[in-house]
């Protein structure tokens, strides 16, 4: 793994000017700052014809080079996931001390906070509640979850589920996911230490547990990523069950309601925008499910099996239009697709939805 420069000299005063009066008041009250092909190989900024993703309703183009990294910043090692705020902040969390990067919609650095965090935040949702804007993340090296203001104000910090009697020591919970429902109940997935999924009251006091390691319906096998489904009546929680190469749908109180394996292979972490789901697939593929679950698209599949799921794949493999191994992927309000790469350099694309 890499480890990234320090960033470009950026100043508390500038970054809370940036995120405007909402976001510096909340901050200033802690001080905490710190299967389709492409249709074409190239990029517009490379004067040549655009990368085109996908038909009809979910169109998109490569945006070659969105990120507009300062010199001598780079991502560092992707791990995580992304989100995006009313404002069409982007969020990117990273294993680097910059754990918690900030862009604008076009790219441009905003800043980061986080050095605390770095190594292993993960998971992370964002949550618009009565008096603001929040971030609940997980930290899968600190066996942690926490709520955060998106200026980096922590409000709260858990730790493992100790009344649970279901670990023997705090080092046995990882966990790679959060969600929270409307209701404000959190959902803390332990994707990388026991397979469980640990429900929370919206002030995160445990409430129960369910799952635990197995293949059966029911169980799970590194439940990586975690989302709350409400594209129906009832919302529901969507369990990306990654070694089981499935979705598990439960209900809000954990009962089992439906196993989807089919067009699946490691699913990572999910997102819903109108009625669809996509669901970034560590091998190699983002995949697009509408309401019922079916297949709509693959996008963006890598043909060599031999840089799917791996870490290590350098810059001068990476293509325009395909991808490596999807840890992360969200829509934004306007339909645009940002995807995260599991990559020691750090990779995070842009597609710009466009009209098919």
């Amino acid at each position: 793994m890499s480890s990234s420069p320090s960033p470009a000299p950026f100043s508390r005063r500038s970054f809370l000017a940036s995120l405007g009066a909402a976001g510096a008041a909340s901050l200033g009250a802690a001080g905490g700052l710190a299967t389709s092909a492409p249709a074409a190989v190239g990029s517009r900024r490379r004067g040549m014809e655009p990368v085109i993703l996908g038909s009809g309703r979910h169109r998109y183009e490569w945006v070659e080079g969105w990120a507009k990294l300062p010199e001598k910043l780079s991502f560092g090692n992707t791990h995580g996931t992304i989100a995006t705020d009313s404002k069409d902040r982007v969020y990117v969390n990273t294993d680097t001390a910059n754990a918690v990067m900030v862009f604008e919609r076009d790219g441009s650095y905003v800043g980061s906070w986080g050095k605390d965090w770095a190594g292993g935040l993960h998971g992370m949702v964002l949550r618009k509640e009565a008096d603001g804007e929040f971030l609940y993340l997980s930290h899968i090296g600190r066996s942690e979850f926490l709520k955060a203001t998106t200026a980096g104000e922590v409000v709260w910090v858990k730790g493992w589920p100790q009344s649970s009697g279901l670990y023997k020591e705090q080092g046995q919970f990882r966990p790679t996911s959060i969600a929270v429902a409307p209701d404000g109940r959190i959902f803390v997935a332990d994707g990388y230490g026991l397979s469980y999924v640990h429900r929370y009251d919206a002030k995160g006091e445990y409430l129960g547990s369910f799952g635990g390691r197995g293949g059966e319906p029911g169980k799970m096998q590194t439940p990586h990523g975690l989302w709350i489904d409400t594209r129906g009546g009832e919302p529901r929680l969507i369990v990306c069950d990654r070694e089981n190469h499935r979705l598990q749908i439960f209900s809000l109180e954990g009962e089992l309601l439906e196993v989807r394996k089919e067009e699946l292979r490691r699913p990572c972490n999910a997102h819903e925008r109108n009625g669809d789901l996509v669901v970034a697939d560590l091998t190699g593929r983002i995949t697009i499910l509408d309401r019922w679950n079916l297949l709509v698209a693959h996008l963006g599949e890598q043909p060599e099996e031999g840089l799917r799921a791996q870490n290590g794949v350098p810059a001068e493999k990476w293509q325009p239009g395909i991808f490596l191994s999807p840890h992360g992927a969200h829509w934004d309000q306007h339909g645009d697709l940002y995807v995260m790469d599991w990559n020691f350099l750090g990779r995070v694309n842009k597609l710009r939805h466009v009209q098919g």
